[in-house]
């Protein structure tokens, strides 16, 4: 028997900065994302995901000689930011595409970037 070997992704999930939508438009998206989150759990696809605080709740730590600089606020200044994202492992990138593209389908018009992780 051949074992299966599995690469884990970041599914990134961009969003523009500001305030979330109404219940009524959030609220059916965040029911479909659970669905397809449950259902990357049953294949056994999730290994886990995060919402993320607005980007001004963010500390940027840079070292520089001695001493640690501390600025509040996010890294880069922009019109989006990362809003969450959902860790997965897949067989390959096809596979790991296809289920981004389920989860940007979900997420529209929102855009996910699928990124192979470096370890484990």
């Amino acid at each position: 028997m051949t074992q299966k070997t599995s690469q884990k992704y970041l599914l990134s999930i961009y969003q523009p900065d500001g305030e979330a939508p109404p219940p009524e438009v959030l609220d059916p998206i965040m029911a479909n994302l659970a669905a397809l989150n449950e259902e990357m759990q049953a294949k056994g696809a999730w290994v886990f995901a995060v919402g993320l605080h607005p980007p001004s709740t963010a500390t940027v730590l840079t070292a520089k000689d001695d001493d640690v600089l501390m600025t509040d606020g996010p890294f880069t200044e922009g019109k989006e930011h990362i809003g969450g994202f959902t860790i997965i492992q897949a067989a390959d990138l096809d596979e790991a595409l296809e289920w981004g593209r389920r989860l940007a389908t979900v997420l529209a018009p929102l855009s996910v970037e699928v990124r192979p992780i470096a370890f484990g």
